[in-house]
């Protein structure tokens, strides 16, 4: 299964340093989504991180960057949905409902969410019954290129594997475990993500 780490809503110092880390432990994508934020904020982040990195690296808005810094791709939203002439990368978008993902071949991949309780934003709770996940599998709704999003964790990603979903989206579990605003040491950061990855595999 693969694991994007989805970045928080703020910039913060240490993130270029987290983000090289991470894809040094075998991170599959980084989605970079800061609402509202400038792009030149974008392109000071993405010049910090190796470009080695970049081709892993897909943006939820600026959509330019993408050629500009050779990304992976763009994932579309109703707010950002318009993409440059002669745009080549990939299409990734989010479902909020398991009859959205009819759509899925239109794109490369599509994040499905909340699968669980969210971690980061408590008053989403899980929008699916486990029937519910297994009916869609069965239907062929869920497969490699639906990503699963909210409530993951070491502990929930064997049950998304059940599922038979493609990947994982990461926010809340990783996060929580670093101050963006104090923290110097990534250590736990790390090591927890090599947790998850063990729970992946």
């Amino acid at each position: 299964m693969k694991l994007i780490l989805l970045s928080t809503a703020d910039f913060f110092v240490e993130e270029d340093i987290i983000i090289q880390s991470l894809f040094e432990e075998g991170l599959d994508l980084f989605h970079l989504r800061k609402p509202n934020s400038e792009p030149i904020y974008y392109e000071r982040l993405l010049t910090l991180i190796p470009e080695q990195w970049h081709n892993r690296i897909v943006v939820h808005d600026h959509f330019y960057l993408v050629e500009e810094f050779g990304l992976r791709g763009a994932h579309l939203s109703k707010q950002h949905n318009e993409l440059p002439r002669n745009y080549r990368g990939t299409l990734s978008l989010s479902a909020h409902s398991l009859e959205e993902l009819k759509e899925r071949s239109q794109f490369d991949y599509m994040f499905l969410s909340p699968v669980f309780d969210s971690i980061t934003y408590p008053e989403r709770h899980a929008a699916y019954t486990p029937q519910q996940l297994h009916d869609a599998t069965r239907a062929g709704l869920i497969d490699r290129k639906v990503m699963a999003a909210g409530g993951v964790n070491s502990e929930t990603l064997p049950q998304l594997k059940d599922y038979g979903f493609g990947g994982a989206v990461v926010l809340g579990d990783l996060w929580t475990r670093f101050n963006i605003h104090s923290g110097l040491d990534y250590k736990e950061v790390v090591a927890h993500f090599r947790k998850l990855r063990k729970a992946a595999l």
